[in-house]
């Protein structure tokens, strides 16, 4: 048992803590992968310090180390020999006793930690020598992770700051686990979540939208853990991830599942359809071209209702998705895409079938540099299924290119940009070369066009140019070079048939 005495730990002492441990793994393993090692590790000893300050309060109870086990006394069950003191004792093949104690946490928890180690490749002595996982683990001994030393909400933090970390130093990686959580804050303050509401994130990687949630219903002193909180994620470790971090924030009634949100929705209602939702946060991966076109187009859950996207940009398949996962009365989303959602050409019947459903409440262009390892502008889009009256038939736009700041090579929003957009949002009035509202006719007669920039007067473009597509730049250049093919022909003709008059 690990000593339960009171030392709270600071942020900064926690951080330089955990990134303690990644650099013991510098060398060994790509920074990409630290992820996969470092959390099931913190996640371990964090169990077993909980459950150890457990014990000593019901021991404190009943004077008795037998009733101070009983299950009642404790969240979570740690087996026999699966404590972290037992892992201290280990001297060889210290990866396989890792896994195994792991795996018997796990089934010792089925309702509550099934699978959620993640599928770390611990008895590789190669990657993790003995020695190695020897140091991680007396590098995180040296604190006892309580939490009296160190509530939820603060390890939480810390986790936070670790899933950035790595974010920044794993480069192109990066943007599959995580979203800008300046950004993230300003979705969740539009869609204001709201105590016992359901919440939901389709590629959820770290889980950092749900947390943002709970933090921000928390942060106003409602009640925040009846709220019901789901995602699924494709990529199985950082789905692991996810549901260590929503544990670690104290979120114990989370619902994360591992797959393909395209090819099998893992939340279904009684009936075998989509299980819609109140409020859904999502930043779905960027124009993939890797998924199954043929499987929408007869898609079981109907969410081809506006069309089939083209096979080399799934973005609207998502965008759909959200669309039909909302509550018909109560459901709203904040949807992080890129720009060409609003005007690309192949995307034209999905968009104006989108406009025609009056779900958009309001288009939102970023600036650039908000997501890592890419200048690209982004837009959030706003769905809601039952607008207020006087914003029915409307749509604002809003144009926040310039609302960014950039420091030390990271790009963010402040708080006064944060509060600019969203008293524009509440507001849903004109504001010069900021915010438009524009009716649904006004919107046809544009072509059903969601540019921004067609809207807001003085708007700066956003870069459109270098979104049009290269297949289509393309087929533009061949059809224009057949024209000129053609009237070259044509004149040369013209010329011989006059010379041979």
């Amino acid at each position: 048992m690990t000593t339960t005495s009171p030392k709270r730990i600071t942020q900064r002492e926690l951080e330089s803590y955990l990134w303690g441990a990644a650099v013991l793994l510098r060398g060994l393993i790509d920074a990409g992968d630290y992820k996969q090692y470092i959390f099931p590790l913190v996640f371990l000893k964090r169990l077993s310090d909980v459950y150890d300050e457990e014990h000593a309060a019901a021991l404190k109870v009943y004077g008795d180390e037998e009733l101070a086990d009983l299950p009642e006394n404790h969240r979570f069950a740690i087996p026999d020999g699966a404590h972290w003191a037992d892992l201290r004792k280990v001297t060889s093949n210290v990866g396989t006793a890792l896994k195994a104690t792991m795996r018997a946490i796990e089934s010792a928890n089925p309702d509550t930690l099934t699978g959620v180690f993640g599928d770390g490749e611990w008895t590789n002595k190669d990657l993790l020598p003995d020695s190695t996982l020897s140091d991680l683990i007396e590098h995180f001994s040296t604190k006892t992770l309580s939490v009296a030393n160190l509530p939820e909400d603060e390890l939480g933090q810390g986790y936070e700051y670790l899933i950035k970390k790595f974010a920044d130093d794993s480069g192109h990686t990066a943007q599959e686990f995580y979203t800008n959580r300046t950004l993230v804050h300003l979705m969740t303050l539009m869609l204001e979540p709201q105590p016992g509401e359901s919440v939901y994130d389709p590629t959820c990687g770290t889980g950092g939208m749900l947390i943002s949630t709970a933090a921000e219903v928390k942060r106003q002193g409602k009640e925040w853990r009846n709220l019901r909180l789901y995602g699924q994620e494709l990529n199985y470790g950082t789905s692991a991830i996810a549901r260590m971090n929503l544990f670690l924030h104290g979120v114990t009634d989370s619902h994360i599942a591992h797959g393909d949100t395209l090819t099998k929705p893992a939340f279904l209602n009684a009936q075998g359809g989509l299980q819609t939702f109140d409020v859904v946060l999502a930043n779905p991966p960027y124009s993939i071209k890797a998924w199954n076109r043929d499987a929408f187009a007869k898609d079981p859950y109907g969410r081809n209702m506006w069309g089939l996207p083209p096979q080399g940009r799934a973005d609207y398949a998502f965008f759909q998705h959200i669309a039909k996962s909302l509550n018909p009365t109560t459901g709203r989303s904040a949807i992080l895409l890129p720009h060409g959602v609003l005007f690309r050409r192949d995307e034209a019947t999905m968009r104006e079938r989108l406009v025609k459903s009056d779900l958009v409440e309001c288009v939102l262009g970023l600036g650039e540099g908000l997501f890592y390892n890419s200048p690209m502008p982004a837009v959030v889009i706003i769905l809601r299924t039952c607008k207020p009256a006087e914003r029915q038939g409307k749509v604002l736009f809003i144009n926040a290119l310039n609302e960014v700041s950039r420091e030390q090579g990271q790009t963010f929003l402040r708080e006064t940009h944060q509060q600019k957009i969203l008293d524009a949002y509440r507001g849903f009035a004109d504001l010069k070369q900021f915010a438009t509202v524009a009716t649904l006719d006004e919107i046809a007669a544009k072509g059903f066009s969601l540019a921004i920039p067609t809207y807001v007067e003085g708007a700066m473009d956003s870069g459109e140019e270098e979104q049009i597509d290269l297949a289509e730049a393309l087929a533009a250049w061949r059809t224009a070079a057949q024209s000129s093919d053609a009237a070259v022909a044509d004149v040369l003709s013209l010329m011989r048939t006059e010379a041979s008059a």
